[in-house]
């Protein structure tokens, strides 16, 4: 009696067996044409993604899936993500892989006391060497967060709260404590966690917000961080009320 072996249909499970497996958000977002496969620019390019929101932390990066993408070996993507797990963006565990690095609650908590004590820095000596560009600079990303506010889109109030602090900081001229600022707010940027509070709560921040830059422009140091430390403790309170079973958190 001859028997016929059938191959089960592509893209549909049978009994038993898996079900095919589920695209990576990842891939998705780096889908599209890559003319320029370089290192530098892989690196760059997993880095912008991690960092706009669009992939939560603990999401698998599949090597040799990115490489299909960019059409390269695995090797750079490799060094890639060694570098993103040096900045605190992604975590690699053998024989798993790789993932989105996710923080615990007291890391969260931790890295935000981090950047307030260096945005404090950095904001001493920026408001006294700002000038008008400065001003002009705080005050559009200021009114980028208002229009935010006023539409109900978190995710937008998320990054320009982001652009809004640079625009403070950056004054100072002080390119190493700079680097750390940056840094220590890109770890945060994966859980996007302005998106997770209240509208009510982001207007309240908002608020803070005026105060900063009302402060920054009179050229009162003293205002402006007395503003600063009342922002930051607010910041602090709606963190704390964030729930830590939404699967974000470590």
């Amino acid at each position: 009696m001859k028997i016929e072996l059938r191959m089960p249909y592509r893209g549909v499970a049978c009994a038993g067996m898996p079900g095919p497996r589920r695209r990576s958000v990842l891939i998705a977002r780096l889908a599209g044409e890559h003319p320029d496969s370089s290192q530098a620019a892989i690196l760059a390019e997993l880095r912008r993604c991690l960092l706009d929101g669009g992939v939560p932390p603990g999401t698998p990066i599949p090597l040799d899936e990115v490489a299909m993408v960019f059409g390269v070996s695995a090797i750079p993507v490799r060094e890639s993500l060694k570098t993103l797990v040096g900045e605190g963006l992604v975590e690699h565990r053998p024989n798993l892989g790789y993932t989105v690095a996710k923080l615990t609650v007291a890391e969260l908590r931790e890295m935000y006391l981090v950047r307030e004590v260096l945005e404090t820095a950095a904001l001493t000596a920026a408001v006294r060497a700002a000038a008008a560009a400065d001003d002009e600079a705080v005050a559009a990303a200021h009114r980028a967060m208002e229009c935010a506010v006023r539409d109900g889109d978190a995710l937008a109030y998320h990054r320009e709260s982001r652009g809004f602090h640079l625009a403070l900081v950056r004054p100072c001229g002080m390119r190493r404590l700079l680097g750390m600022f940056e840094s220590a707010w890109n770890i945060t940027e994966p859980l996007q966690s302005m998106t997770h509070l209240t509208a009510t709560e982001r207007a309240t921040l908002q608020r803070d917000h005026d105060e900063i830059v009302a402060a920054f422009v009179a050229r009162d140091t003293e205002a402006l961080l007395a503003a600063a430390r009342a922002h930051h403790g607010r910041l602090r309170s709606a963190l704390d009320s964030l729930p830590s079973d939404t699967g974000l958190f470590a």
